[in-house]
Order: structure tokens, then sequence, then C-alpha cells
């Protein structure tokens, strides 16, 4: 194979979304055997071992409340853009989503599946998809917000590390979109057309303080998921004090490159809880039990995305246009 034929074939593959995830999930796997390398099996032992029937029910408590709040803040975002749903409709599509997020390599295939499945139904793909994007990208920004304030206030050992890394991200991006725009008149069009969208969905004050109130409430959960995690295997933190080492942690549980959330998220949980000066065993014990009580939170999903498929197969395809005229056509004559 020549160079010039090989050269596009390898651009494609390196482009294909079948790469991405495979890359992303290998990160992921390489990252946990590295933790797994250091600190041995026992933690995540340990971490299975503080399961029990008051843990479960406290996660699914938890776990029900992030996702009827998540799902109001999608629900209020798809609204403004012309794509609403329910709010029971959209919880259920969020636990679906959340299951298949969990389950499959990526951790964004539900987030596509949930867009393509509201947008076919509101008869605009493209603005459910918007949507789905606008509402994880306000919950992202939430998120690192509290994250900063906590740890300025709370996590000053961890400041010096994170704040920078964070900056260091936000630069890059920043640089990205920039060198885009000023080189292609295309991107400032694009750029400017989703600026437009954002503005729509969250533009209001009213809209923008009820997106804001669902995403903390969805971290407070996260964080409260965490700090059970902790107590579970045995470790006594302060309150505020855990709650800066559960922002780190779930910080290092968004980087998309992982296994189901395994991955980084053992790493960090590691190093934070070492640093704090709790021991790096405990910190990867607690995160596993987080890994696991995460998991089992989003059964639903499962019961949901079963029965969805159930009700697929057991509904007839609805006739399309030409079969339609080709019946009445029949019937005139």
């Amino acid at each position: 194979m020549s160079a010039s034929t090989s050269a596009p074939r390898i651009r494609a593959i390196l482009s294909s979304t079948w790469f991405r995830l495979a890359a992303r999930s290998l990160v992921g796997i390489v990252v946990l055997v590295a933790v797994i390398a250091q600190v041995g099996s026992g933690p995540f032992l340990e971490g299975l071992a503080g399961i029990d029937l008051r843990v479960i029910a406290l996660a699914l408590a938890l776990s029900f409340v992030a996702t009827v709040a998540a799902a109001w803040r999608w629900s209020i975002i798809a609204g403004r853009l012309g794509v609403g749903l329910p709010l029971r409709q959209a919880v259920g599509l969020y636990y679906r989503s959340q299951f298949f997020n969990t389950v499959l390599p990526g951790g964004v295939v539900g987030d596509v599946q949930r867009a393509v499945t509201q947008g076919r139904d509101a008869g605009n793909v493209a603005q459910g998809a918007r949507a789905v994007v606008i509402e994880r990208t306000m919950g992202q920004v939430v998120q690192i917000v509290i994250a900063v304030v906590v740890l300025a206030a709370f996590g000053l050992e961890f400041e010096g590390y994170v704040l920078p890394a964070l900056g260091i991200v936000l630069a890059v991006i920043a640089l990205a979109v920039f060198v885009t725009t000023a080189t292609s008149a295309r991107a400032r069009r694009a750029l400017r057309r989703e600026l437009g969208e954002l503005s729509a969905g969250v533009g209001s004050p009213g809209a923008f303080v009820r997106v804001v109130a669902a995403s903390i409430l969805v971290v407070g959960c996260h964080v409260a998921t965490l700090g059970i995690a902790v107590a579970a295997v045995g470790a006594s933190v302060p309150p505020l004090r855990l709650a800066a080492l559960a922002l780190v942690i779930l910080l290092a549980a968004s980087i998309p490159f992982n296994v189901g959330g395994w991955g980084p998220r053992e790493g960090i949980a590691g190093w934070t809880f070492a640093v704090a000066g709790l021991g790096a065993a405990t910190g990867v014990a607690a995160s596993a039990l987080f890994g696991v009580l995460a998991m089992i939170a989003v059964a639903p999903g499962l019961v949901l995305a079963v029965a969805s498929a159930v009700r697929r197969t057991r509904t007839p395809e609805p006739a399309s246009a030409v079969e339609l005229a080709g019946a009445r056509g029949r019937v005139d004559s």
C-alpha cells in the first residue's frame, strides 16, 4: 500500500467513532491497571465489602433525586429550544442514558441515544442534540465552579494542583476555539449559531436560576453518595473536608477516558486521600464502592430500556406514506 493511499485510510480510522471509544476505554483500563499495581486488589475488595442494603437504599434514593434534577434541567433547556418533553418522560430517558453511559465504552453513548430519541419525537434531531449538549455543559460548568469555591475554602492542599490543571484545560480549549474561528469563516458562523442556541436555552434569568439550582442539587447528591461510600469503608472525614475531596474525585470521574466511569476516578481518589493524610488505599476503596453504587443506582435504566425494547417488538411499525397511498388507491378503485 502506497503512502498516498494509506494516509487517508489512517486518518479515517483515527477520526472514526469506534477508534475514539476504544482509545478512551484503553486509557481508562491502563489507569485502572496502574492503580491496582500500586495499591493492590485489597482496596477494591474492601470497597465491595462495604455494600449492604442500607448503603444501597441510600444510593438509590440519592440517585433518584439527582436524576430527577438532571432531567428537570434537560426539560427546561429542551423546552426553550422547541423540543420540550414532559418531566416524567425526561426522567425515564435520563435513567436509560445513565445506564448506557455506565455499561458502554466512552461514557456518552446514552446521551447520544436520548438526544436522537427526543429529537426524533420532537421532529428536530439537531435541536434535540443541542439541548443535551447544553444540558451536560451547564452541569459541568456548575460543578467546576462549586469545586473551585470549595477547594479555595477547604482544600488548600489540592488548590495548587487542581486549579492550575483546570486553568490549563480551559486555556487550551479557548486557544483551540480562537485559532479555529480566526482561520475559518464557517467556524465563526457555527460558533455564533451555537452561542445563540445557548442563549436561547438558558438566556433568561428564570431559566438560568432553575438550571443552576438543578445542577447544584445533582452535584450535592453525588457528593453525598461518595460520602456514604467513604463512611462505609470505615473512614471518618469532616463534612466540609469530605466535600473538597469528593469534588476533586468527581472532576476526575468526568474525564472522558474511562470504562464505565472506572479509571481516572480511582487514581485521583487514591491521590487525594493520600495528600489529605487518609491513605491512598482508603481513597481507592471509597471510589470503588462509589463506582459499584453508581452501577446499582442506574439499574432502573436497564428496566426501562428492556421495557422499551419489549414495547417496540409488540407494537407494529406504522405504515409508511407510500403504503397508505397504495392502500387508499386500491380502496378507491
